[in-house]
């Protein structure tokens, strides 16, 4: 199946239906699928064809979501680029993968100028409104009035539908090629396990170019259940308002929105009764944060998972599993395989860490022009036919097949000659009382190798140093324990809201 026909059949059946609410715009399907028809056939009128790569700059709006069905239905693969993003990162994505195209909005023009200074070049470019540093960019209104010459392209599902840029650790970022047949694999494994029905209401706050966001539209409109996009969740206050006003279903969150959520101190339970699950993924939810959000969410169904970019999805917690199976982020989602194995690529007895592989059909096709880098991630798997995914994330199971993350390979802190995983630290500060958030790495030191240093957020101005290290020494062994403690207003997040660990390494002061 193609991934714009997610759209055509959820029209089909239910065209009178709200698909979308962003701000004070909503569309119902007939609309959300003809305005995409007539977008695709502007497209193709300028130029846009088969497989060629267009970039969606911008954020998350109507117009993103009719620009990525525009765009597939044109036969074209879509690449969403985060709206934050700067004008160096967009030129060498656009170089990259050769882009064909631009839509983007006119606050954006000057990053789209800037990027093609510096050597970006976009035969077409595509603006929601007109702007006059750009005057020569196509309207993306006028486009809506290109009349429709049906079919308007022939593809398969093993075309490329999307190629997301995901930044690693290091380097430039990479491009994740994800087929037709790849999304559709992934949406209906995703789906299945968080029973979605054409019922949900689902409210988006992530970015669309964040795969995880992204999908949010992907899946409510292959249901034919209603999205509700905001641009953020920079005003809790308000996000919560149209949680209760839409009668919101489903809300999808990364830690740090738990976090804020948790620190509000006029939240009361049983203040959204229509929030039928929420779900995270980006980073495991610390238990103790788990605990906190079940109680403040009573009749809310709480689903804990864990994927990458390379395959969407890999592992869920069933929520029934909460209490015995505490800090694990679940089994494989339906039709993937999971498993932990050692560097020889052996699979690891229970209880022992190793690398998490995943066989599926999501899995993604490799990294675009890149081939030194799929390599190392894509390896063969148990047929000669087919490549798993090597993850570069530790982890291990336990007797019932229960998997547990440990950490990047690359995250390990190696101190006093022991290995100390930051996860197992940050767990235990999420319970320590007025800590709101935190990240743990490593700071060079002659004595130990690494010391182990904590970043934290806290809410009681009273917290000191020597409380954060007492709470730590009372959970963990003495080696984990942290040497030192800093406390920040905020800790350095990714564009898509994840605390980075990077970020945060790199911004530490010298030891003294």
């Amino acid at each position: 199946m193609r991934v714009e026909t997610f759209l055509t059949a959820s029209a089909a059946r239910f065209g009178d239906k709200t698909a979308l609410v962003a701000g004070t715009t909503r569309l119902s399907y007939a609309e959300l699928d003809a305005m995409s028809d007539r977008l695709a056939a502007g497209l193709k009128a300028r130029g846009v064809g088969r497989d060629d790569r267009v970039l969606v700059f911008l954020d998350n709006c109507w117009e993103a979501a009719v620009a990525i069905f525009a765009t597939l239905k044109a036969g074209a693969t879509f690449s969403p680029i985060n709206a934050s993003t700067k004008a160096d990162k967009l030129a060498y994505i656009a170089a990259n993968c050769d882009a064909r195209a631009i839509i983007s909005q006119p606050r954006l023009a000057g990053i789209v100028t800037e990027a093609t200074g510096l050597g970006a070049s976009f035969p077409l470019v595509v603006l929601t409104d007109p702007h006059p540093g750009l005057p020569d960019a196509a309207d993306f209104g006028a486009l809506l009035e290109t009349p429709v010459t049906l079919p308007l392209n022939t593809g398969i599902d093993v075309d490329l539908a999307m190629l997301i840029y995901t930044s690693g650790s290091t380097g430039r970022p990479k491009g994740v090629m994800m087929t037709h047949r790849n999304i559709e694999a992934a949406a209906t494994s995703i789906t299945t396990y968080l029973e979605n029905t054409p019922d949900d209401i689902i409210l988006n706050v992530l970015p669309l170019a964040f795969d995880y966001g992204l999908y949010q539209l992907l899946m409510s409109v292959k249901i034919g259940a209603t999205l509700v996009l905001e641009k953020s969740f920079a005003f809790p206050q308000a996000i919560f308002a149209t949680l209760r006003n839409e009668k919101v279903t489903g809300f999808p969150l990364v830690p740090t929105m738990a976090a804020m959520i948790l620190n509000m101190k006029d939240l009361a339970p049983g203040s959204f009764p229509d929030l039928r699950y929420i779900s995270n993924t980006a980073a495991a939810l610390p238990p103790a944060h788990i605990a906190r959000l079940r109680e403040l969410l009573p009749g809310t169904t709480i689903f804990s998972m864990y994927g990458l970019t390379e395959c969407k999805r890999c592992t869920y917690l069933p929520p029934a599993r909460l209490d015995d199976k505490t800090g694990s982020v679940g089994v494989a989602i339906p039709n993937t395989e999971a498993f932990v194995v050692d560097d020889d690529g052996r699979r690891v007895a229970p209880g022992e860490v190793g690398q998490l592989v995943i066989r599926g059909p999501h899995v993604m096709q490799g990294y675009w022009a890149n081939p030194e880098a799929t390599a190392k991630a894509l390896r063969p798997g148990p047929n000669p036919w087919e490549k798993v995914l090597y993850t570069g994330d530790l982890f291990y199971a336990d007797a019932d097949g229960f998997l547990y993350f440990v950490g990047r390979t690359d995250d390990i802190i190696k101190t006093r000659g022991e290995k100390v995983a930051p996860k197992e630290v940050e767990a235990v500060l999420s319970a320590c009382p007025g800590v709101v958030e935190s990240v743990v790495v490593g700071r060079s030191d002659p004595v130990l190798g690494q010391s182990i240093h904590a970043i934290v957020v806290a809410s009681d101005p009273a917290l000191t140093e020597r409380d954060v290290i007492r709470h730590c020494a009372r959970a963990l062994e003495e080696f984990m324990v942290p040497k030192s403690v800093e406390f920040r207003d905020s800790l350095p997040k990714t564009d898509t809201g994840k605390v980075s660990r990077r970020l945060a390494a790199e911004s530490l002061e010298p030891a003294i």
